[in-house]
């Protein structure tokens, strides 16, 4: 999952990074975890990692955290696992409006407390009446969020973003050449179906848009919520991965059996009689990849 700052918003988080990344951060992940509380969607407690990313491809300021989260979370009252439906995890509108609301409210609270600054021409929102016209507009359309299940699985999902929290901005091997004061580089254009594509700039605005992504010192661009967090995890995830193994498990004898003998089989080995438990899915595209290769008395 992805939440994204509008583009009217860059100047001040420029100006003001700690405290609008630290904002980007609470509020994505606010919404996220309230959202999925809710009964009418999820109703359960989830739990993410977020990573933030300030650059897009042509290496322009583009503030944004991509989210982490499994399909499904833990139970209000800690019972059960509750998984997602397929292909849906929860409904994007509603994360964009509420995204929105708890954004624009940490803004006026920044405002209110004096802790945004503004120079240059953001001088003028200084007083209340500007910064509020400033923020009015904001709420004429919906805010980008978004969502997907990944489409090679999640350990697909987790090489990808693994290769980009600790790398700012470009990668070496991006990098093609640097001569006579200017610097050449890959970019991929999401416009045109992802079309690779060649960007020369003068060293010094290289340099310039390399210089909009480093953040202030301290600051920490990996962070964990819900049932990652920290001082929950040694508790909770544990308890996640038992409920998880127990989800593929045959229903007790106090519970209604299944209907048929075939319906029944289906969790029972057939050669010891014992229920057997999930230890993995496989997507079509890794059952292929794993199956074992075709004897030559199937191609005859």
């Amino acid at each position: 999952m992805v939440f994204t700052l509008p583009h009217q918003l860059a100047p001040l988080a420029l100006q003001n990074k700690r405290e609008i990344y630290g904002l980007l951060f609470r509020s994505s992940a606010e919404t996220l975890l309230q959202v999925a509380r809710d009964p009418r969607h999820l109703g359960a407690e989830i739990g993410f990692f977020s990573v933030l990313h300030t650059w897009n491809q042509q290496l322009l300021h583009h503030p944004h955290v991509h989210c982490v989260v499994p399909a499904g979370g833990l139970a209000l009252d800690h019972s059960h696992w509750v998984p997602g439906r397929h292909n849906f995890f929860l409904p994007v509108k509603v994360l964009s409006r509420v995204f929105r609301g708890k954004f624009v409210a940490g803004l006026r609270e920044l405002h209110a407390a004096g802790q945004l600054g503004f120079h240059g021409a953001l001088d003028h929102l200084r007083t209340p009446a500007a910064f509020a016209a400033f923020l009015r507009p904001l709420f004429r359309s919906d805010w980008v969020v978004y969502s997907k299940r990944p489409f090679g699985g999640a350990e697909h999902a987790l090489r990808y973003l693994g290769c980009y929290t600790h790398r700012v901005a470009i990668s070496n091997h991006r990098l093609v050449s640097l001569e006579e004061g200017r610097v050449t580089f890959r970019w991929r254009d999401s416009a045109h179906k992802n079309k690779k594509r060649l960007m020369n700039l003068p060293v010094a605005e290289f340099l310039r848009r390399f210089l909009l992504h480093a953040l202030p010192r301290g600051f920490v661009r990996i962070r964990h919520f819900g049932l990652f967090a920290h001082r929950r995890r040694a508790t909770l995830l544990p308890l996640c991965l038992q409920l998880l193994a127990s989800a593929g498990k045959p229903t007790p004898s106090n519970e209604p059996e299944l209907k048929s003998d075939s319906a029944r089989s289906l969790w029972t080995c057939p050669h010891c009689g014992g229920p057997m438990i999930v230890l993995e899915r496989l997507t079509p595209v890794q059952a292929r990849l794993r199956s074992p290769p075709a004897t030559r008395a199937a191609h005859l």
